[in-house]
């Protein structure tokens, strides 16, 4: 039963064998580059649902006062 929770989880070993997988296939160079693009994606990514909750609000606010 306890190998059924723990299959889902990360542990330390996987996360090393990832880090070095993505080491191999883009070098060390090119990481900066991808996370770089990574952190702008989330940053847009934010921003549009930040303003599509703005926008909500807005519409609720606009349909209790009529």
């Amino acid at each position: 039963m306890n190998n059924i929770v723990e299959a889902g989880f990360i542990g330390t070993p996987q996360l090393i064998l990832i880090i070095v997988v993505v080491l191999l296939l883009f070098g060390g160079k090119k990481i900066p580059e991808l996370m770089k693009g990574l952190g702008k994606g989330v940053k847009e990514f934010k921003d549009a649902s930040k303003s599509e909750d703005d926008t909500t609000k807005k519409v609720e606010e606009d349909k209790s006062n009529s």
